[in-house]
């Protein structure tokens, strides 16, 4: 049975709305070539050469998509040089899905965070990313959602650690004496998430009901697997992927439930995903070492060492 995203978006969201975030938050713009471009791509009957001239407005969004379309994973033997042709060769829905990634990445990037490094931010956001669409293999399930999904799963983060400095720094001191989930805190704290605020803007930048239901229940941990709808989705590949360790600490057993996992699910090995993760960062062709390698992190859940994730989170940088 096909679930119904966005039914299920307007049921979990209820009554909240952008409007009970607290009036100082700066709320980011989503670039609007991407705005333009999901607008005209709701149209059954757009022609890709339409959407290709709203692309081609936006040299930065253009470089990616050909980028993206040019990678090792699709093996062309002749380079793709336009934006059609892109369109063409991905079609609407992945390039749709890129786009968003990549326009909502920017717009976050261009917003400092006294709480959270970006680049250890977004390299741990990549590693979640890679792991989704590792599980997502596992489900069955679209791989490119999934990995979209969780790139961006905590994307409003930096931006609400600026914005409300004090109360996540009140998070990180606490979470080192307690057995602290952030979603824990935010919820005693504000009466909402991180979650529910980013599906909230999400929502509001028209971005599709399944990306949306990746953002809106990536903390649901290993209770997703028990969902009657999501448990084979591209969502539950998200919240498993944000089980795993970043310098925020968001779940502080996130590696042990995962580990528990295992002893349930034969087709999951925790130490064969990090590893083919790691090596799929590598490959990804950044151009940033990687000093925070999944498979190490990892380590402390078989008990051989300590995790430490990007340390700067500490010293409020």
């Amino acid at each position: 049975m096909a679930i119904d995203w966005a039914n299920l978006v307007s049921d979990t969201l209820g009554q909240f709305t952008q409007s009970m975030l607290p009036p100082n938050i700066k709320v980011p713009a989503l670039p609007q070539v991407v705005t333009k471009f999901i607008q005209a791509a709701s149209n059954p009957d757009v022609e890709f050469k339409v959407l290709a001239k709203i692309i081609e407005t936006d040299s930065g969004l253009m470089l990616e998509l050909l980028k993206h379309v040019n990678s090792a994973r699709y093996g062309l033997r002749t380079r793709v040089c336009s934006a059609q042709q892109a369109l063409s060769l991905l079609g609407l829905g992945t390039a749709r899905n890129l786009l968003i990634t990549v326009g909502t990445k920017a717009a976050i990037q261009s917003r400092q965070s006294r709480l959270v490094n970006q680049n250890c931010f977004w390299m741990a956001a990549l590693q979640k990313a890679l792991f989704a669409r590792e599980i997502a293999g596992l489900l069955n399930t679209d791989k490119d959602i999934a990995f979209n999904g969780a790139l961006l799963q905590d994307f409003l983060l930096p931006v609400l650690t600026n914005e409300l400095y004090e109360q996540y720094h009140e998070f990180v001191q606490k979470r080192d004496g307690a057995e602290l989930d952030i979603w824990s805190f935010e919820q005693a704290t504000f009466g909402w998430d991180h979650s529910l605020a980013g599906a909230c803007l999400a929502k509001t930048w028209n971005f599709p009901d399944e990306f949306i239901c990746c953002i809106l229940f990536h903390h649901e941990g290993l209770e997703i697997l028990s969902h009657p709808e999501l448990a084979r989705s591209s969502v539950a590949a998200v919240a498993l992927s944000a089980l795993l360790p970043d310098q925020l600490r968001q779940c502080e057993h996130g590696l042990e439930q995962l580990l528990e996992l295992e002893k349930s699910w034969p087709a999951f090995n925790l130490r064969q995903v990090a590893e083919l993760v790691d090596a799929k960062q590598a490959e990804s062709g950044l151009g940033i070492r990687n000093e925070f390698p999944l498979a190490r992190a990892c380590e402390a859940a078989f008990g051989k060492s300590p995790i430490e994730p990007c340390a700067s989170v500490a010293a409020g940088s």
